[in-house]
Parts: structure tokens; sequence; C-alpha cells
């Protein structure tokens, strides 16, 4: 994924199949890739610490919260939790674990499958959240959203859709 100048030539096989080269990015790919690996990366790491600092809240457990506060009933299935939020199962599980021991989640089990939960947002995790999202949200308007203009915002946010979801 971080290697993008690389070259390598396609070599012919037995099969006459040839192996793809990797052409290397040109100035504006490489520009737009790495701006976006760039600007991904800093605001992650300082709206995290934002929130660590004023709420004692990682922007995982912010993320978490804000899938289920999003859901029908304030809960979703531990796996697809796990697809929301972009992390393995098992690492959901050690995230739900830590927020569970915090009280601002709680698992449920699933009434249809003995072997399903749910993880369900609790009233201190609604009322931290609610905290957390001024900061957050202040912070995302700060940090990124300040640096475009209406018509930027605008194109920005149609290019994005035009990049396919995970799965």
């Amino acid at each position: 994924m971080w290697d993008v100048s690389a070259s390598t030539t396609s070599t012919p096989t037995s099969t006459s199949t040839s192996t793809p080269t990797a052409t290397p990015l040109n100035g504006d790919e490489l520009g737009a890739w790495r701006g976006f690996l760039r600007s991904h990366a800093t605001l992650v790491h300082e709206l995290d610490a934002e929130l660590r600092e004023t709420h004692g809240l990682p922007l995982a457990h912010y993320d978490v919260m804000v899938n289920l506060e999003a859901a029908d009933d304030g809960s979703l299935r531990m796996r697809d939790l796990a697809d929301a939020v972009l992390l393995s199962r098992s690492g959901l599980t050690r995230l739900v674990d830590r927020m569970e021991a915090d009280g601002l989640i709680e698992r449920r089990d699933c009434p249809a499958d003995a072997r399903g939960q749910f993880a369900a947002l609790t009233a201190a995790g609604r009322a931290a959240l609610a905290e957390a999202r001024v900061t957050h949200l202040a912070g995302v308007r700060r940090r990124f959203l300040s640096m475009f203009d209406a018509e930027e915002l605008a194109w920005l946010a149609g290019a994005w859709e035009r990049v396919p979801p995970a799965g």
C-alpha cells in the first residue's frame, strides 16, 4: 500500500500469461495518494488525542458509540458493529470488553440466536457520546472542513462516493 513509486517489468511465463506491471504513479497521482494517507493519519491522530485529553475517550470508542446510536434501537449485532467500525471480530470483542468495563455499552443476548450477541449503548454511554460529540465535531471542522470552501466540500463529498466501501 505504501510503495507507490516502485516499478517492475512484466515477465512472460510458460503459459504466455504476463505478470502485470507496476507503473509508477505520476506526480498528481502520487500527490493525491500521499496527501490522502498523510491527511487521514494526521486527522485520526489529532482527533484521537483531543478526545482522550478532553474526555478520556479514544476515537475508537467514539466510533463504536456513534454507530450504536445510529442503529434503530441503539444496538447492533457484534458482527455488524465490527463491519461498521472496520475491526476484526476479535478486535471488536476486546474493544467492547473495555467499553463494557467503563460502563459505556452493554452486551445483550440475541433472542433469535443463542450464540449471537448485541452491543448496546448504556445511559452513561449516551451521556459520554453527547459530551464528546461537541469536541469531536469542532475538531473535524477546525482541522479539516475549514480548509475548504462550500464548492470544494461538495466536490470532495462526490469524489469519496466513487470509492467503493469495504466488503
